[in-house]
């Protein structure tokens, strides 16, 4: 039966208002969430373009919008007037993001904008539109960085495992190789595995493009589970199948194979291979195993669009009546999103001048009075190089190596970074973060404990960490002092930061650092000793320029 021309002209006049209402709500949260969040979208930008385990963040957003556009017709087919659990899952994400902003955590802050992204999809479209972008979402969430103890821990395990399959090929075919952790010596040449070998870089961007192969596979679900799974071991073997083709190579033509534009090149040809493998893989698992045809029936046979079919409402009404359709009308605007514009406004503008806030500072000396004769020890302060100073933005430094009498002792090199208050940006960076990053490899890590010579000082607990490149080996002994604290913890730092902002208005802290050379064969016992004796001077010695 025809329909009514008068419904169709309300029809799609609702249609209409539906949509322009949808497209102004979603350019004021765009807006807002930007104004907010701006500080975190250009610290992902620039990590997106700066980090190659992270270059495909820069695709993901615009893949994840493409999404969201293909669903669109979905979502204008509900009724528009949101859930107020979004609204609850925004405030939730906004606490998050003020925590992050006094803890200086930028993986918080970026975990509180995907937080806040999923309340206003809710808030928006209720549970059935965040069930429809679920994928989208989720997907945003192979853009955040890992957090560095992570990072770390997984580059380490990454670089041994690809040190031992390097190894595993080079004796294959032949080629005499030791694995040395991760030094793969071949004789005359002895290869580092780098940070930047450890197969993150390959690993990222080949789990995001499972995931994207695992949500186009119309088929059962663990087969999308099997082929996301998959993409991790296969990204770890390449890796170390690439590590052994570099070790042959320079087996062949020398070390400068394992440089430059070849060593790229072989990591461009190995990601490719991978994609090969994904795509595959994928093909082997339609054919050997076909999905039932009720269930590919299914699969391939959307949900019809309602624009097609005529409403029962409309069926039922007579000529001139306007239907009661559903979606963005005068009275069933989603309040829950507009209450949570609002919130995350209110809050948002609150938390950004977090980072203006004058905290409490203490009266301290600088660390040009800092004596250099401790002892016995007679130091000579050294000038830190100005990238490391715009990169580590502290506000007061020393950096002086001190020898013992006579001088052809081995020497004890001292750090300490002073911040007179800690913000995102602006805050104590781990040794164990910034170690690797330097090319050596961290051994062993654990907490021992440091007698100050001065009696009156209690006993402080510190971190000794071992650490070796190449042939080299030194021990390093670093902890925190954090107000009236000395912490070895960095996430004990960070809990104490937030707690100190709230309740005393102060984010003053230091690092401090010494590091000796371990003599080649030497006893590590002797190293120890020497950084004893020192450590307890300078700990000494603190107070004035590190206050409690």
């Amino acid at each position: 039966m025809a329909q009514p021309a008068s419904c169709n002209s309300s029809q799609g006049s609702d249609q209409s208002y539906q949509r322009a209402w949808s497209l102004v709500g979603i350019m004021a949260a765009a807006l807002v969430v930007f104004v907010v969040f701006y500080d975190n979208l250009a610290s992902l930008w620039r990590t997106w373009l700066g980090d190659d385990n992270y270059g495909h963040g820069l695709f993901v957003p615009p893949i994840a919008l493409y999404l969201v556009w293909e669903k669109k017709e979905r979502l204008l087919e509900g009724d528009g007037a949101g859930a107020w659990l979004g609204f609850v899952i925004i405030a939730a994400g906004m606490g998050l993001f003020i925590m992050g902003k006094l803890a200086t955590l930028f993986v918080v802050q970026h975990l509180a904008l995907w937080v806040v992204i999923v309340g206003l999809v809710m808030a928006a479209w209720g549970l059935r539109g965040a069930r429809i972008l679920a994928f989208p979402l989720g997907l945003l969430m192979m853009t955040i960085p890992l957090p560095q103890f992570l990072f770390q821990h997984l580059s380490g395990s990454l670089r041994a495992i690809s040190s031992t399959l390097g190894v595993t090929c080079l004796q294959v075919v032949g080629i005499t190789a030791f694995q040395d952790g991760n030094v793969i010596d071949l004789g005359p040449i002895q290869l580092q595995v780098v940070e930047a070998c450890s197969g993150l870089r390959f690993l990222f961007p080949l789990m995001t493009l499972a995931l994207l192969c695992a949500y186009f596979l119309q088929d059962r679900f663990w087969k999308r589970v099997f082929v996301f799974l998959s993409s991790i071991p296969i990204a770890i073997v390449l890796n170390g199948f690439r590590i052994g083709m570099i070790g042959i190579l320079v087996e062949w033509w020398g070390k400068g194979a394992a440089d430059g534009f070849i060593h790229m090149f072989e990591g461009w040809i190995i990601f490719l291979v991978g994609v090969a493998l994904l795509v595959g893989e994928v093909m082997v698992l339609k054919r050997l195993w076909p999905q039932p045809q009720e269930h590919a029936a299914r699969v391939e046979s959307p949900e019809p669009s309602r624009r097609g079919m005529v409403p029962e409402e409309c069926a039922r009404q007579g000529p001139g009546q306007r239907p009661t359709h559903a979606g963005f009308t005068s009275a069933q605007i989603p309040w829950a999103m507009v209450s949570g514009l609002v919130v995350v406004g209110s809050l948002g503008m609150w938390a950004t001048q977090l980072d203006a806030r004058e905290d409490r500072l203490v009266p301290r000396q600088l660390f040009a009075d800092f004596p250099l004769q401790l002892g016995a020890w007679e130091g000579t302060a050294r000038p830190l190089e100005e990238v490391y100073i715009d990169a580590l933005r502290f506000d007061d430094y020393l950096l002086a190596d001190f020898h013992q009498k006579p001088e052809e002792s081995l020497p004890i090199n001292l750090y300490v970074a002073y911040y007179h208050s800690q913000r995102s940006g602006e805050s104590i960076h781990s040794p164990q973060s910034c170690i690797p990053g330097d090319g050596w490899l961290i051994e062993s890590v654990k907490i021992i404990p440091l007698d100050p010579l001065t009696p009156s000082l209690a006993t402080v607990s510190i971190n000794e960490v071992t650490i070796k490149k190449g042939e080299a080996r030194q021990l390093v002994w670093y902890w925190f002092r954090q107000r009236q604290r000395n912490l070895t913890n960095e996430y004990l730092v960070k809990w104490y930061l937030l707690w100190d902002a709230v309740t005393q208005g102060r984010t003053d802290g230091a690092l401090i650092r010494l590091t000796t050379p371990i003599p080649a064969h030497g006893d590590l016992s002797v190293a120890k000793s020497r950084l004893a004796e020192f450590g307890g001077l300078v700990y000494s010695h603190l107070e004035p320029y590190v206050p409690g």
